[in-house]
């Protein structure tokens, strides 16, 4: 492989990496298709949004920095960049080459119909949960305490969000995994005690309103 890369990855949740559609996962995808070769990854960026929503922040720089640097933009996967047909048409009109590893060899008629499949799917996938969901409420069980416990959740994440909003502020100028690497060598873990990794970073940027 030669030439200059931008990597973009995107994860929604935590769940995704047992999946194989996880960070480490994506990350691993990229290396391997770029292994060998006189080849520069000049930057990575990793979103943390549902692939249902067309405003991408990472997306964007990620976009600027392939314009920048004349890179080309790898993706692990087709699916990470989005499950709507249109989303991915308009991409490929944005006059930035991009590649996918599980597919490298697609030409922009491949990746139309792959678009077009994983959309379907995307579409599949929320008709059989709203089925699901009707026919839990059909037999009387009480949804609302899976609302109550959401928001409980929610409620807890703000504020380990919160707890770490110093350090995760003082870092705001670095990349997320420039970023989790200085708050790991300062002794910070998340709030579970963990080492911080860029999705981490992300989710409490995104928690505190740090975009």
């Amino acid at each position: 492989m030669r030439g200059r890369f931008i990597a973009y990855y995107r994860v929604s949740t935590d769940k995704q990496g047992k999946s194989g559609l996880g960070l480490d996962a994506q990350r691993k995808a990229v290396r391997d298709y770029l292994d060998g070769g006189k080849w520069e990854l000049v930057g990575e960026f990793t979103e943390v949004e549902s692939g249902k929503r067309n405003d991408r922040p990472e997306l964007e720089r990620a976009l600027a920095a392939c314009r920048k640097h004349k890179a080309k933009l790898v993706i692990a996967k087709l699916d990470r960049l989005s499950r709507n047909l249109a989303f991915i048409a308009t991409l490929m009109n944005r006059k930035v080459d991009f590649v996918c590893c599980d597919n490298p060899t697609a030409t922009k008629f491949t990746i139309h119909i792959l678009a077009a499949v994983a959309e379907h799917e995307r579409d599949a996938i929320s008709a059989r949960t709203k089925a699901a969901l009707a026919a839990a409420k059909a037999k009387g069980r009480k949804l609302g305490n899976y609302r109550r416990i959401a928001k409980a959740k929610q409620e807890a994440a703000t504020a380990r969000a919160e707890a770490v909003r110093p350090a995760i502020t003082s870092t705001r100028h670095l990349s997320m995994q420039a970023a989790a690497d200085e708050l790991n060598s300062r002794g910070i873990r998340t709030a579970t005690g963990k080492p911080w990794h860029a999705i981490q970073v992300s989710r409490v940027r995104q928690r505190l309103g740090l975009r």
